[in-house]
């Protein structure tokens, strides 16, 4: 007998209907009770989202939301707008085992440390406030192994893809000559509601109507946070919206267009981009007047990378030789050609003039708390072990080369958020998806 994928899912969701103890055996004059346990509530290519795993994630997105203040919406909506976070996130993961992209226990463990490391907490501390918090650590270490998972797909599908022409540069400075106040930031929240990929006129009219919507209630008073929550299709909608401090030249010119015109706490129009339909609210604004002189760093270090062999007792234990060698006097390019794993080795360690957002989080942060002439001591960066020497540090404009790096930077992001959600909505138009109604 041959057994179909839809027959076996169909079966699958009804056995997950359990049976008290002794039911197969009960006598008809007392039927036993149906308990539902557990049910399929969307399939996803090959995969099922059950209830209880949509149940979890609400009410992870319920003490966060709760948190931050946000207004919840309704529990059906909320389960929606969850449910579809959850199938994009399935396909994403889906689409990372096919490609064979994954993260090892070692590049997992070092990002968790610097989660709790962030949190000004020790590895253990950060695992008892979790556990404190009903949170399982083995579930919150797979959860971040996910995230990383998602963002090297991303990197990899859409970032290392993006192309910044030469012209498309000297277009940039063209326009920045004649906006001079192109330096201001923005601190905002957005609603999308995207559109299929080849939309018909039904489905374009469809979304510009929930946008009106939208729109509407915001004009009578809505919660914006909560609105993003119920409504809005962006990555961003379970966190209210909220895309945080923005460059202005880092966003698209519809949106710029939109916020030039709005005082703090407005929000906008509809505005329509190949992605959809968008509703902005601009929290708040800062900068826009003259360019601040750049503080840059002229800094040597030396790199010991961890292996199977290389342990991150014995990197650490190494570079408190080595600087123990350079407090009494050894020569510190000297020891960086003969140990360091970096690049710069053959010129000593030296990383030459570094401007910020140069290098990783943890290494500029190391760098800048440091003295003209201090050494660090030994510290930890995605990278593995380093030392870090300042030479010296000095106050300037930015040359036109790094000006031109600058702007490709910024083009480049403009076209990596563009291009992201158009990924998303090509994966999703793609897959298939195929919603499950509770039986009535």
């Amino acid at each position: 007998m041959r057994f179909s994928v839809s027959a076996a899912l169909a079966w699958l969701a009804g056995a997950v209907l359990a049976f008290g103890a002794g039911d197969l055996l009960a006598q008809p004059s007392a039927p036993s009770a149906v308990v539902l346990v557990d049910r399929i509530v969307a399939v996803v290519n090959s995969e099922v989202i059950t209830s209880r795993e949509v149940a979890e994630r609400v009410r992870g997105v319920t003490q966060q939301l709760s948190r931050q203040g946000t207004p919840l919406p309704p529990v059906d909506v909320l389960e929606k707008q969850v449910l579809e976070r959850m199938i994009m996130d399935r396909l994403q993961i889906q689409l990372a085992k096919e490609t064979a992209l994954r993260v090892d226990d070692l590049q997992l463990d070092r990002t968790v440390a610097r989660v709790a490391e962030t949190n000004k907490l020790s590895l253990a501390e950060f695992r008892r406030a979790l556990e404190r918090d009903g949170i399982q650590f083995d579930k919150f270490r797979e959860e971040i192994r996910v995230e990383i998972v998602l963002s090297r797909l991303r990197e990899r599908e859409v970032d290392n893809r993006i192309v910044v022409t030469d012209n498309e540069i000297d277009y940039f400075f063209s326009q920045q000559g004649a906006t001079p106040a192109a330096a201001g930031e923005y601190s905002l929240a957005h609603i999308l509601l995207r559109l299929p990929d080849q939309a018909s006129p039904e489905q374009v009219d469809r979304q510009r109507g929930r946008a009106e919507q939208v729109l509407l209630q915001l004009r009578d008073g809505a919660d914006f946070a909560k609105l993003a929550v119920s409504y809005s299709d962006a990555p961003d909608a379970l966190q209210g919206g909220a895309m945080g401090w923005r460059a202005r030249d880092r966003l698209p010119e519809l949106f710029t267009q939109a916020l030039d015109a709005m005082k703090p706490g407005e929000a906008s129009g509809i505005i329509r981009s190949p992605a959809g339909f968008h509703v902005l609210k601009l929290v708040d604004r800062r900068g826009g007047g003259a360019p601040a002189l750049v503080e840059q760093t002229h800094a040597r270090h030396i790199l010991v990378k961890t292996s199977e062999i290389v342990s991150e007792a014995d990197a650490r234990r190494k570079l408190n030789n080595l600087r123990e060698r350079v407090v009494n006097g050894a020569d510190f390019g000297e020891l960086a050609r003969l140990n360091s794993d970096d690049s710069s080795s053959v010129r000593g360690g030296d990383l030459g003039w570094i401007y910020p957002s140069d290098t990783v989080p943890e290494f500029e942060r190391m760098m800048n708390s440091l003295m003209v002439g201090q050494l660090s001591e030994p510290f930890v960066t995605p990278f593995g072990w380093h030392l870090v020497q300042v030479l010296e540090r000095r106050q300037g404009d930015v040359s036109g080369e790094r000006k031109r790096q600058e702007a490709r930077l910024v083009l480049r992001e403009r076209k990596v958020d563009e291009a992201y959600q158009e990924w998303l909505r090509q994966l999703r138009d793609r897959a298939f998806v195929e919603y499950r109604q509770e039986d009535r």
